[in-house]
């Protein structure tokens, strides 16, 4: 089993960015390219694009908790894949989002890992980008 994880500090409160990682229909904004994800019914999304195993539409799990700051994720259809975000405060009215994947079907030092890896600092990096136009907007 492979597990990738990274952390990212936000420059909003916790709820701000919560927010934003828990909507579906605006993930397309700070997910990689590549990937798309849609609302399913609750407790559901689909997933598609290049980054996605296989052809077509793919069933996924979805569950966001407001409670907890955190969301998670997996594939109904491929059930070696599944992760989570949670989000946390920090000083000064910013946050941290940590960001864990499993890839329960692939080895350790797999190169799929190295990617993923590649692909979630790659969506930090626009979450972040996303939480600051957020933030300016709101100024």
């Amino acid at each position: 089993m492979a597990e990738v994880e990274a952390t990212r500090g936000m420059p909003a409160d916790s709820l701000i960015v919560f927010g934003i990682v828990s909507d579906i229909d605006i993930m397309d904004r700070w997910l990689p390219g590549g990937l798309w994800v849609s609302g399913d019914g609750p407790g559901t999304l689909e997933a598609g694009g290049d980054l996605v195993p296989g052809t077509g539409r793919h069933e996924g799990l979805f569950r966001a908790s407001e409670e907890q700051l955190r969301v998670e994720w997996g594939g109904r259809d491929h059930p070696d894949y599944a992760g989570w975000l949670q989000v946390s405060d920090s000083a000064g009215g910013a946050s941290e989002v940590t960001v864990h994947i499993s890839l329960l079907g692939e080895a350790e030092s797999s190169e799929r890992a190295a990617e993923v890896r590649v692909l979630l600092d790659q969506s930090l990096d626009r979450l972040n980008e996303e939480v600051t136009r957020r933030v300016d907007d709101a100024g």
